[in-house]
């Protein structure tokens, strides 16, 4: 088991690593949409979006993995109302790549945030 941790991405706000690689594949945590420098970003869910992707794109990289290698995320939203949002921002993400997904509203989320995905992906 490898832990991973990049500067691309911002650090873990808690007792746990940015990503593991096990077996062949890398387990992300869910992301929010805090800057590199940790930095929580305006509430947009537009601009929340972005980051977050960003973020789960760097946490795949420094893991060996890519979007495009994904076989599974995890989507869960502040509110269901900004479900179409999101949605577009993922797809135009992910392009032709369309891994199986699961999106849920929840109460709250760390730092108030509006959005957080967690990723599970091959390792190239």
């Amino acid at each position: 088991m490898k832990f991973v941790q990049t500067n691309k991405a911002p650090s873990a706000i808690g007792p746990y690593s940015q990503a593991v690689v096990a077996n062949g594949m890398v387990f992300t945590s869910g992301q929010i949409a805090l800057t590199p420098e940790g930095v929580m970003l305006e509430n947009d869910v537009v601009v929340q979006t972005k980051q977050v992707l960003k973020n789960l794109q760097a946490v795949l990289e420094e893991a060996g993995a890519s979007m495009q290698s994904v076989i599974k995320t995890t989507i869960f939203l502040d509110s269901m109302d900004d479900f179409a949002t999101v949605n577009e921002i993922y797809a135009q993400a992910f392009g032709s790549h369309k891994p199986a997904r699961s999106t849920v509203a929840v109460k709250t989320l760390p730092k108030n945030a509006l959005v957080e995905i967690d990723a599970v992906a091959l390792v190239k």
